[in-house]
């Protein structure tokens, strides 16, 4: 195989993946994805060759140290946030493994991601920065361009722990062509029983289709679509279709349900599954890796590149904020 298919594959139907696999390429696709974590969840108790095996274990002991720490992350975040009175609400990675999902079995968590309201940005971002967060980009321009065009707060790390927090406020810019409601996201939020929560479980799922093909270049996109097959096995699609266009947002979880469902197998409603003259074109992005790891298919990324800044902006305020960054850089 020359792209991803195999680690597609190898995450749909572990059973099926022969003794003498391509290990080399599946590990390298893997590590690339940061999916390795998850595959060595999937492939547990499976033969595999010693040394693989090794290399698994060693993955999935990195993958529980990961949510080990984020789940202290999020507690850190509670503690200093919990005194406000406004709602938290983790995002990503760390809700699934604080909620134990299965989209969180041995998913590689990176930031800290909660959605507060907007309306107490200015509290949470004063309480996080005198309990040691300091900003990232202290760039004027970076300010600027955040606090007035994004959705989220520039991003913050821990000076002591050395973790990041993106503090959001809804899940898309203001100036993207959809406008989700925040306000019904934190109000429909899920408690965790510990002062924190997650998103409604159909909410859940348009937030992680929304992040994947509405919000970005498919960067890290198999991840990504796993946790939508995921999540979609997990709690099914009733009510999805009426939460998606509440939020404007159904053309990106129809088309991430139909990819799921092409590449992992996902169960979704026999109306998502009309195949649409583009879909070729996000599977052939998804699967762009070679046996080494390495991406593949430079137009093809490009052009997925192009496409996130459009989405996330008019054109002419995208020339004149891709004009102020070349010149500055």
């Amino acid at each position: 195989m020359t792209d991803a298919s195999i680690l597609v594959a190898a995450l749909r139907d572990p059973q099926s993946l022969p003794l003498e696999t391509d290990w080399t390429a599946l590990i390298a696709m893997a590590r690339a994805e940061q999916l390795l974590g998850t595959l060595a969840y999937r492939l547990d108790g499976l033969p595999v060759p010693e040394i693989v095996a090794r290399l698994f274990d060693d993955a999935r002991s990195s993958a529980e140290q990961g949510r080990r720490i984020a789940l202290w992350e999020a507690e850190m975040a509670r503690r200093t946030l919990t005194p406000l009175g406004c709602p938290v609400v983790l995002l990503k990675g760390t809700a699934y493994v604080a909620a134990g999902l299965s989209a969180g079995r041995g998913r590689s968590i990176g930031d800290l991601d909660i959605l507060v309201p907007r309306a107490s940005l200015d509290a949470v971002e004063a309480a996080l920065l005198a309990a040691g967060w300091e900003w990232v980009k202290p760039d004027p321009y970076d300010d600027v361009y955040y606090r007035r065009w994004m959705h989220e707060l520039p991003p913050l790390i821990h000076r002591e722990r050395d973790r990041m927090i993106d503090v959001h406020h809804t899940i898309l810019p203001p100036t993207a062509r959809s406008s989700p409601d925040a306000a019904a996201l934190i109000a429909d939020a899920v408690p965790l029983g510990n002062g924190l929560s997650m998103l409604s479980p159909t909410d859940m799922i348009v937030h992680a289709a929304t992040h994947l093909l509405a919000d970005g270049d498919l960067s890290g996109g198999l991840r990504n679509l796993w946790d939508i097959h995921c999540l979609i096995d997990e709690f099914g699609t009733a009510g999805l279709d009426a939460r998606a266009r509440h939020h404007g947002l159904s053309p990106a979880v129809l088309r991430g349900g139909r990819q799921a469902h092409a590449l992992f197998g996902t169960e979704i409603p026999a109306s998502w599954r009309g195949w649409d003259p583009l879909d070729p074109w996000f599977q052939r992005r998804l699967l762009a890796r070679d046996g080494w790891g390495r991406a593949t298919r430079p137009a093809t990324r490009f052009g997925f590149y192009v496409r996130s800044h459009w989405l996330r902006m008019p054109p002419a305020m995208l020339a004149r904020h891709l004009w102020t960054k070349w010149r500055r850089s």
